[in-house]
């Protein structure tokens, strides 16, 4: 039947009309049933028609049947939860009233862009989203990431402070032929020359500040298709601050020690327009060291970085670092050694010694490293889907110090009032500079099978160059004073060393017979994501690196001295890895990996002999120090979960690594000498040569743990159990006590067991406490490869605690506590038959002043 609308209804359905476009304008919606119910109304009220208008008929709407309620598909549920959970880590970054933002409020500028914004002790991503485009919790490999939250509170304004209180990673001391500075172990492999700054390789072995660093990301295991030569153990790659055009901040911190630290560090952004924003850094430190007498830290450095977007598919970031370390330098205590393999022996300060003793000679011992780079980076937008990077880089870094040894020989007097050790100098002045530029194309597309693609490939060229000299004139003219030839200092007492202020009326010089090296590397890669619908991710990479070093310079040939000499060597590294990631839940994923990794001779760049990593200018005895490259394989079985609301990121992961044609060291006399171990004419006595061929693996577990647990708890740390042996050695068992075959010996200079935990709490809007408790199991000595010397440091168990208080909306206050039992531990031990140790600093307490507008 029909219904009769009448002139008087049309005009109601038209002020129905005009209301409902009224409301859509203030976002309320009328529906069509609630206009029918009016139209029914009004008519209703009409029984008559108007006469001034035609009656108008209509047939009434006819009630369709409603499908029947479907069940969302899994891709449909995927989907609305990845867009809930973007929109709530949204209004978390742009609404959320954080009570400790390090001084009155995480203001979104200063955020780190690739932490969890609800917490920020959980890193969501690394810096290369083109080499690894999925989220951490997805990425097969085992990648532990300190945010600038973590750095803060650790209190860790170095490298050295930041890596060292990290499961898995060990500190190594330098060698005669190598550098002192930032020599990290991590799983076990040396990865001195495996650190990198935005991705490119940071040359050369320096001493590296914190002031200018937004995160910290360490990944572990093989990685030579993502970085190239070396990457064993795996590399450390430090994320520098960038400007952003988010806003406008001005952050001070301040800091005020019992060790007499005074530290100032400066961090500005200013947003010029839209498009161009502009950030600025400065740092003054003048410190002294906890527990170590006469020892000075002091720093200063700047940084500069500047954000342009020109049009929308364009961005250009630049940067420029300038950092300058200087004081007097720390080479450690003794090591003590006693006369009969029955007796144990240890760092002198455990045998009644002093801590604070300081074995070097004030008035010749410093250290002034430096480094300075600058970086450019573009990336344009071809299309929506095709982006072009390009990234260059020039840098230079100098390590310019004279210290001095304590070495220990043996120890042979009864009567300890008596026991001595010998001062020896060790000098080096090492410029190197870096030139590297890096392109690449990342497209992004499906294959029609349901897979989403990342590929990316890409092109590096890099050329490295070092010059490493040594100082002369390490004697002092001043009567009574021991010295030899060469500067070292005989019968130095241990127990109270009483050369310490010998005066030097003559300042010493460099020798003018530097070695040089010149590493140049052309590289190729491939790498392509491929993800099913967040079920299941395949990556895999294929990387070639074209690797040439020369090295040049003076050295010593069948006795004879200062013999000129250069070598050359160039290798083809071909290396690749396989990745496979399943995801039973949205916030969980299990994966299996499988990587290769080469060192060719000379990568670590900072030895200048084959028995410290490097390549000597000159052959000694006819010895072939040429080797061909060491090749890495490794395994890795893991799991990664995001618990608490996905503000939590658990990880555990079984590991092996396997090198082949490993390095190693042999003692050889005249009558002990071999074709490839040839005994140098003109020598006596024994002496050392490298041969290749050995073989060794490292298999452990690794967890790690990052987040919150609750709103107001947070944490950040690991566990790493490791089990080493030696499978292959061509060095035959030596004939001394001290000295074993090395098949089946553990390796050398690695912590096999290792933990750190960091936690805080926020007990109320004012107030939050936290702390850090770090463990280091027994680490044994050795040469280049097995722990074979006999020595060792013990373990240790270190402990940290610190408060913050808001003062105001600006500006808080932190008190640090480290170690807090003072307790006497080591951070490093040196390979020689006359060892000395790293100790490291004592118990400090530290004020620091936080401001931030």
């Amino acid at each position: 039947m029909g219904q009769v609308i009448t002139p008087r209804s049309l005009r109601a359905i038209a002020a129905i009309n005009f209301n409902a476009k009224l409301d859509g304008a203030t976002g309320t919606k009328l529906s069509a049933v609630a206009g029918l119910i009016a139209v029914a109304t009004v008519s209703g009220a009409e029984a008559q028609p108007s006469s001034d208008l035609p009656t108008v008929n209509v047939d009434a709407p006819v009630a369709r049947p409603r499908p029947a309620a479907s069940k969302p598909t899994p891709d449909q549920v995927r989907a609305r939860n990845a867009l809930r959970r973007a929109a709530e880590r949204q209004q978390a970054a742009q609404s959320q009233a954080v009570p400790f933002p390090n001084a009155g409020g995480l203001a979104p500028p200063d955020a780190n862009p690739y932490a969890d914004a609800a917490a920020p002790y959980k890193v969501d991503r690394v810096q290369s989203s083109g080499k690894f485009p999925e989220p951490i919790l997805n990425t097969p490999k085992t990648i532990t990431v300190l945010s600038k939250e973590v750095l803060e509170d650790k209190n860790a304004t170095n490298l050295k402070q930041a890596v060292l209180s990290t499961a898995g990673v060990t500190l190594g001391s330098g060698e005669g032929g190598n550098a002192f500075g930032d020599r990290f172990f991590i799983r076990g492999f040396d990865a001195r020359n495996d650190i990198f700054i935005d991705g490119v390789r940071d040359a050369g072995v320096s001493v590296r500040e914190n002031f200018f660093t937004e995160q910290v990301e360490i990944l572990r295991g093989p990685g030579s298709s993502f970085a190239g030569r070396g990457t064993t153990g795996g590399a450390i790659n430090i994320v520098t601050k960038q400007a952003t055009t988010a806003g406008n901040f001005y952050n001070m911190d301040t800091t005020f020690g019992t060790d007499h630290t005074k530290r100032v560090v400066l961090d500005v952004n200013q947003v010029i327009n839209p498009t161009l924003a502009v950030r600025a850094g400065g740092l003054f430190q003048d410190a002294n060291v906890a527990g170590r007498d006469a020892i000075k830290d002091n720093r200063n450095g700047a940084f500069v970085a500047t954000t342009w977007t020109p049009i929308d598919p364009v961005k250009i970031t630049a940067n420029y670092v300038h950092t300058e370390l200087t004081g007097i330098p720390d080479f450690g205590v003794p090591y003590y050694r006693p006369s009969t393999a029955s007796t144990a022996g240890g760092p002198f300060p455990d045998f009644g010694v002093n801590r604070n003793n300081f074995y070097g000679l004030l008035n010749r011992d410093f250290y002034r490293t430096g480094q300075d780079f600058a970086t450019i980076n573009t990336e344009v937008k071809i299309t929506p889907d095709l982006t072009f990077s390009d990234k260059l880089r020039l840098s230079r870094s100098t390590q310019n110090y004279i210290g001095t040894l304590p070495e220990q020989p043996v120890v042979t007097n009864p009567n300890p009032l008596l026991w001595t050790l010998s001062a020896n100098p060790q000098s080096r002045f090492q410029q190197t500079d870096v030139v590297a530029n890096q392109s690449e194309f990342t497209y992004k597309f499906d294959d029609g099978l349901g897979f989403r693609h990342t590929a990316l490939g890409g092109v590096e060229i890099s050329r490295e160059i070092s010059s490493i000299d040594r100082y002369t004139g390490l004697s002092s003219e001043t009567v009574g004073v021991p010295f030899s030839g060469s500067g070292s200092i005989s019968g130095v007492n241990v127990f109270a060393p009483q050369y310490m202020e010998t005066p030097f009326t003559t300042s010493p010089s460099l020798s003018g017979r530097p070695t040089k090296i010149a590493v140049d590397t052309t590289s190729g890669y491939l790498m392509d994501s491929a993800n099913y619908r967040d079920l299941v991710i395949l990556n895999g990479g294929v990387r070639y690196d074209d690797y040439n070093i020369k090295s040049s310079g003076f050295g010593t040939v069948n006795g004879v001295s200062n013999v000129w000499g250069a070598q050359a060597a160039d290798f083809g590294l071909p290396n690749f890895n396989l990745g496979l990631t399943l995801k039973p839940a949205p916030n969980g994923s299990v994966y299996v990996a499988y990587a290769t990794s080469s060192n060719p001779v000379g990568a670590e760049f900072d030895g200048t002999s084959t028995a410290y990593g490097g390549l000597s200018p000159v052959l000694n005895g006819g010895s072939n120090q040429i080797f061909g490259p060491e090749k890495n394989k490794a395994i890795e079985v893991g799991t990664k979960w995001e618990l608490f609301d996905r503000h939590l990121l658990v990880t555990a992961a079984l590991f092996q690594t396997e090198k082949e044609n490993a390095r190693e060291s042999q003692n050889i006399t005249a009558a002990t000498a071999t074709a490839t171990c040839p005994y140098p004419a003109g020598t006596t006595g024994t002496v050392s040569c490298i041969t290749a061929g050995a073989a060794y693996r490292i298999r452990g577990i690794d967890l790690g743990i990052g987040g919150k647990i609750t709103d107001k708890w947070s944490v950040f740390g690991g566990l790493v159990l490791m089990q080493s042996e030696v499978t292959k050695s061509l060095a035959p068992p030596a004939n001394t006590t001290l000295y074993k075959s090395n098949v089946g010996l553990q390796l050398a200079n690695v912590a096999h067991q290792s933990f750190s935990m960091l936690t805080k709490y926020q007990l109320n809007d004012t107030w939050e406490i936290g702390g850090q408790a770090v463990y280091r199991s027994k680490i044994y000595g050795g040469t280049l490869l097995a722990a074979n010397q006999g020595t060792s440091i013990p373990s240790y168990w270190r402990f940290d605690a610190f408060a913050e208080a808001k003062i105001d909306k600006h500006w808080t206050a932190k008190l640090f506590v480290n170690n807090i039992f003072d307790k006497r531990y080591y951070d490093a031990l040196y390979q020689s038959a006359a060892p000395f140790v790293l100790e490291a600093p004592g118990r400090a307490a530290y004020l620091v002043l936080s401001a931030r507008y």
